[in-house]
């Protein structure tokens, strides 16, 4: 028997009816912000990832799926999606267009060669927010605020954000030169990832999941201490717009992120969520204002956040959170001839076209086991068909709750189930 890959999972059923739900309402809460939907290839050109996130970090160095193509180009299975809109942004002049900033959002998979665990797996699926154009601190404010009501309007509870500032290219050199300086001479002590990102870039030890507990992380110099006097004051401005909107938020200075393309504001969003461990991060993002240029594009400002939607779906699921999902078939009709058979599915047809969820049988079932399949699909109403209440222009209807039986005009059955399934 063949098996699906390690790292990935069939999803279907009542799973697939809560990633749906959850799918509709960012879609929803995204047109509300006046975000318009972007989808990139699944695989890009391998040197998007190294140059747009980064080569240091372990998405680019350890998980990516790589391949070469049968035209010799070196290709990779996307990762993460910030690096395919800002290509998209750039191929396509987006920054050329009158009404700005660009605001899009993206819903798709992304794959990372990782050893697969509770919420990290192999093939992952991401909605995220971009917002090209804008380095306004407001707009900081305005996509944290997005992942925060997503979060709200699902019916999760404890919803708060965790923000940093990794500062200007100015600060953020200053606070490069003060971890190296406290990391140098114990350096040995941290496991060889770490060691080697104190040549690349120091700040990805702060992000050590291994050496997270050792006293040379913990008592590291902190990031706003080192921050100039624009970076500081534009982070306050960040927080003052968070209050403005009355998102509840706490600063904390270890948040530096996994992707070398953040700068200034850094964020990330987290949930009450129990048996979800110490860590009920949701979603996270940050300010990435050199990616554009970085890519070949004009220098542009951009923010954004990433949120897993599996990781999402768990969390509903181990809050209890009851989402108000229609599992309800608005009518099943059921028949016993050939003739009937023809006439149900002409009928079925011409329900479904007018905006009915309707079913009929296709297992060439007896009418007892019709009316159990109707059952087991909670059917609202029974559409039972005899030869002798067609030729009368008839259809006898029942209702599967109350077991009241109706005799409708065939003309008539559709304003019928209109009038009585509001």
């Amino acid at each position: 028997m063949i098996v699906k890959p390690k790292g990935t999972h069939d999803i279907y059923g009542e799973e697939m009816k809560r990633w749906q739900y959850v799918s509709r309402v960012v879609d929803e809460v995204m047109d509300r912000y006046n975000y318009g939907m972007i989808r990139t290839p699944i695989f890009e050109s391998t040197e998007l990832f190294h140059r747009g996130v980064g080569d240091t970090t372990d998405i680019v160095s350890k998980e990516t799926y790589d391949f070469i193509d049968r035209g010799e180009r070196n290709m990779t299975l996307r990762p993460e999606g910030t690096a395919g809109v800002v290509r998209s942004f750039i191929e396509n002049k987006m920054y050329g267009e009158a009404t700005q900033p660009v605001k899009l959002y993206y819903n798709g998979t992304m794959y990372r060669y990782e050893r697969p665990q509770s919420g990290r797996d192999r093939e992952l699926t991401q909605f995220g927010v971009e917002v090209l154009g804008s380095s306004d601190p407001a707009i900081d404010a305005e996509v944290i605020s997005v992942a925060v009501n997503i979060f709200k309007l699902l019916g999760l509870k404890g919803v708060k954000v965790k923000v940093n500032s990794l500062g200007d290219t100015e600060s953020r050199n200053n606070y490069r030169d003060a971890l190296i300086k406290h990391f140098e001479p114990r350096i040995s002590e941290l496991c060889p990832d770490c060691q080697e990102r104190l040549k690349k870039n120091p700040l990805r030890i702060l992000d050590c999941k291994f050496d997270a507990e050792h006293e040379l992380i913990k008592n590291a110099p902190v990031m706003l201490d080192y921050l100039n006097e624009d970076s500081r004051n534009r982070f306050l401005d960040v927080q003052n717009y968070l209050d403005v909107l009355d998102i509840e938020y706490e600063v904390d200075p270890k948040i530096v992120r996994g992707l070398d393309y953040y700068s200034h504001t850094v964020f990330e969003i987290e949930a009450t969520v129990k048996d979800f461990g110490a860590n009920n991060v949701l979603a996270g993002g940050g300010r990435y204002d050199t990616m554009v240029g970085n890519l070949g594009g004009p220098d542009t400002p951009g923010i954004g956040f990433a949120c897993g939607i599996g990781r999402l779906v768990t969390a509903l699921e181990k809050e209890e959170v009851d989402l108000p999902i229609n599992n309800q078939l608005d009518a099943f009709v059921l028949y016993v001839n050939n003739t009937e058979k023809e006439y149900a599915m002409a009928l079925t047809q011409d329900l479904r076209l007018n905006g009915f969820k309707v079913e009929t049988e296709y297992m060439e079932r007896g009418l007892k086991g019709q009316f159990k399949q109707a059952d087991r699909l909670n059917a609202k109403f029974l559409i039972i068909l005899n030869d002798e209440d067609l030729v009368a222009g008839e259809i006898q209807v029942k209702d599967n709750m109350t077991k009241e039986t109706t005799m409708v005009k065939e003309a008539e059955i559709d304003d019928y189930l209109d009038l009585n399934l509001r």
